[in-house]
């Protein structure tokens, strides 16, 4: 069983961790565990009922009704949501539970049925990226277990290769545009990301993925002169400086705008070198490839 702090919960719901202290307080459907130094830890059953609480709590359901529901009551209400809101962010809570129950099956399923439905492009905007930002930080914090997260990433890179593959753009863009991301981080599934929605505008793309020593981006940089760089993290590997990588991005790849996105760009608070950008959410990201 994944055990879960109080902060992946928030992180995961959105519900503020004094929120939910108030809440187990008051109500009876959170019971969170106590480890032998008495710190509340919380079971994938936890997370699945905050996920479902969080969801009707937002859409107009007060807390003290939902306590008086049943678990099955809960999901019923949940599934009937028909605010496209609501109903985006329930597909995305439900991948997040078949993850931490390693349900490969289900999980596949529900990509399935949404890429039949609605194309590749509205799945990876709708509810693959909001996927990746909700569970990043699960990644960054290291709760959640490998076996969970390789059966999950895979998954989807099948999905977004296929995706990027059939992508067949109306028009070309002349712009370039070079991704990677620098050694020891592995997390490419973002970057996936970039590139088919790079692609998919008529981008020329020039994709080295994941764990790529700096002098070699420098070498394809320095070879095929990319209008821009791209770099996406999901999350950082434990004992990554992202200034200090900042610092050298800056200094070994000068010419071409560097672009950073994803889980260290929402929380950086120093100057930025001058070749240096962020891009802070995924409906800045997508105006940017737009304005190309």
């Amino acid at each position: 069983m994944t055990r879960f702090t109080i902060k992946d919960l928030e992180n995961l719901s959105g519900i503020k961790a004094h929120t939910i202290r108030i809440w187990e307080q008051r109500y009876s459907f959170l019971k969170p565990g106590r480890t032998g130094s008495n710190i509340r830890y919380y079971s994938n059953d936890d997370l699945k009922t905050i996920l479902n609480i969080s969801i009707l709590s937002k859409y107009g359901f007060k807390i003290s009704h939902i306590n008086e529901m049943s678990a099955s009551d809960v999901q019923a209400r949940v599934a009937g949501l028909k605010i496209a809101g609501a109903q985006q962010e329930r597909v995305v809570n439900e991948l997040i539970q078949k993850m931490v129950d390693l349900d490969t099956a289900g999980f596949e399923k529900i990509l399935e049925k949404l890429i039949t439905a609605n194309g590749i492009e509205k799945t990876i905007i709708q509810t693959i990226f909001p996927f990746f930002e909700r569970i990043g930080i699960l990644w960054q914090t290291g709760n959640i277990n490998p076996a969970q997260e390789h059966l999950t990433t895979n998954i989807i890179r099948q999905k977004l290769i296929v995706g990027i593959d059939q992508a067949k753009p109306l028009i070309r863009v002349n712009r370039s545009f070079l991704l990677f991301l620098p050694e020891r981080e592995l997390h490419e599934l973002g970057l996936l990301l970039v590139y088919y929605l790079l692609k998919k505008r008529g981008v020329n793309v020039f994709y080295i993925g994941a764990n790529v020593p700096l002098k070699d981006a420098q070498f394809i940089a320095d070879a095929k002169k990319p209008d821009y760089i791209y770099i996406h993290f999901t999350s950082c590997s434990p004992g990554f400086n992202f200034s200090k990588f900042l610092s050298q991005v800056n200094e070994k790849i000068p010419r071409p705008k560097i672009i950073i996105s994803g889980y260290p760009a929402l929380s950086y608070k120093k100057p930025l070198p001058k070749n240096v950008e962020f891009k802070h959410s995924l409906p800045e990201l997508v105006e940017f490839i737009s304005s190309l």
